[in-house]
């Protein structure tokens, strides 16, 4: 771990732009000077990116589909791209669905255990989400063990039935290419959709059993896609209290009323709009209705959205980036980072003032990324 003070650069903290000196030692920001000093001037530095939910490591874990599998490596890899992305703490969002494929628990228990196997070995945190399908109903004992196997902390539900053309008796869209990727026939893997969605009476209370049992060992719990304030109050009446990426207006205002957490994809504000249809999270952002922005399926998007936020005038650079550190740290219930304050996680980025390029990361007081010319101020 480093230990020195950075001085002559533009630091983010909680109140805003401020030209003090920053210093690290023992993994922690300090009060006070110590170790040498480096001068960054002409750079900036911000509380380092706390994404609070991200499946870009797929592409790590299996670069072409059926052809390579790489387990502890893609793992090493993905962790530089969070910090070259300015990524320090990152929720590594695992599908345990009925899909088969990577979203199947064959592909997630490589995942889980990638992560169990690197996470000791690099700056990043590495932390693990189980986003569980709710009518993979016969998989919640095999799911329940693996989050006690693995440690893990924050388990999201979905559900990615086509309920409305299976009640109506209709083909699934795109039904071939979705099961050529479980590795089914697409007969076989449209008998699985029809048998899954007859079942739908004893999934509620199903739902209610792993609710319980997960809330017994302290796990945080969220929805995914609430399409309005009727199915929030129904995963709220369960102890699900995170609303991730709500897909209407009124399924976050539904959240927001209830003093609930809502997680938007930072890929949405880039983008300006849903790629899906749905509302568009830079609305949403404006209406005070984001508490954090999240990955999703690109990590260098969270700082961008950031700075699109600035841009735009919809929000200032502190309240901006605290979407993308101090928001999602909050509702992760890490206190310790997320601010650029003594005491806490060294987690920082430096950025190139005019570009707004992340040419360096630490992560716990360690160097996580660095690159360019700012090199040469610490070397």
């Amino acid at each position: 771990m480093l230990e020195l003070t950075i001085t002559g650069a533009r630091v983010l903290r909680p109140g805003g732009w401020d030209s003090g000196a920053l210093a690290m030692a023992g993994g922690q920001l300090q009060a006070d000077p110590v170790g040498r000093r480096v001068d960054l001037s002409g750079y900036d530095v911000l509380p380092g990116i706390v994404d609070p939910h991200g499946d870009g490591f797929e592409r790590h874990m299996a670069p072409r589909r059926g052809a390579l599998r790489e387990r502890d490596s893609g793992m090493v890899a993905c962790a530089a791209e969070l910090a070259v992305s300015g990524i320090t703490t990152a929720v590594l969002a695992q599908f345990w669905s009925w899909e088969g494929g990577m979203r199947g628990p064959d592909f997630a228990a490589e995942v889980f255990a990638a992560v169990d196997a690197v996470a000791p070995s690099v700056p990043i945190d590495l932390r693990l989400q189980l986003r569980l399908e709710s009518y993979f109903v016969e998989s919640f004992p095999q799911a329940l063990a693996a989050v006690e196997r693995f440690g893990i902390g924050y388990v999201v539900f979905n559900d990615h039935l086509p309920h409305a053309r299976l009640a109506e008796g209709r083909t699934p869209r795109r039904l071939t290419g979705q099961a050529l990727k479980s590795g089914r026939s697409p007969e076989a893997h449209l008998a699985l959709m029809q048998r899954l969605h007859a079942e739908g009476a004893g999934v509620p209370g199903a739902l209610d059993a792993v609710c319980a049992a997960l809330a017994a060992r302290d796990v945080r719990m969220g929805s995914h896609d609430d399409r309005d304030g009727a199915m929030r109050a129904d995963w709220r009446a369960r102890g699900v209290t995170i609303s991730e990426f709500p897909e209407t207006l009124e399924a976050a205002e539904a959240a927001k009323a209830a003093g609930e957490p809502v997680i938007l994809g930072a890929p949405n504000v880039v983008r300006g709009a849903s790629h899906a249809g749905n509302v568009s999270a830079l609305s949403l952002v404006e209406a005070g209705l984001c508490d954090a922005l999240a990955s999703d399926y690109h990590y260098p998007s969270p700082a961008r959205a950031a700075w699109r936020c600035v841009e735009l005038g919809v929000l200032d650079a502190a309240d901006a980036w605290a979407l993308v550190s101090d928001g999602p740290a909050r509702l992760l219930g890490l206190t310790d980072r997320g601010r650029l304050d003594s005491g806490l996680r060294a987690d920082l980025v430096v950025v190139e003032r005019e570009t707004r390029r992340i040419v360096a990361s630490f992560a716990g007081g360690q160097v996580a990324w660095m690159s360019g010319a700012v090199a040469e101020r610490f070397f």
